[in-house]
């Protein structure tokens, strides 16, 4: 079957480094206020995996990164909080824009 299908050769090679490996950089009890953070960090360019954990009658919702992005997107969100609301909105409306 692989034989058949070989894989393309533009496949990029993975990398397996432990640096990779998914860390929660934030925690919220509301999606709103996780899909903020989630914002902020992909607007500085930082991936991310928004995690939601449902045990009745409360959620939570998780943020995480890349291991080796968790310090930088955790100054990002400890900047942010410092700097309040309008912070968080610009970041929203910058990512919504592409910038």
């Amino acid at each position: 079957m692989i034989a058949e299908n070989p894989p393309p050769e533009e496949a990029e090679e993975v990398d397996d480094s432990s640096a990779l490996d998914l860390e929660t950089v934030a925690s919220a009890t509301s999606e709103m206020e996780a899909m903020g953070i989630k914002n902020l960090l992909e607007s500085h360019e930082i991936a991310t995996v928004l995690v939601a954990i449902r045990c009745c009658p409360i959620s939570l919702f998780e943020v995480r990164v890349a291991r080796d992005q968790a310090g930088r997107a955790r100054i990002l969100i400890a900047d942010a909080e410092k700097l309040g609301p309008a912070s968080a909105e610009e970041a929203e409306r910058a990512s919504e824009s592409g910038s």
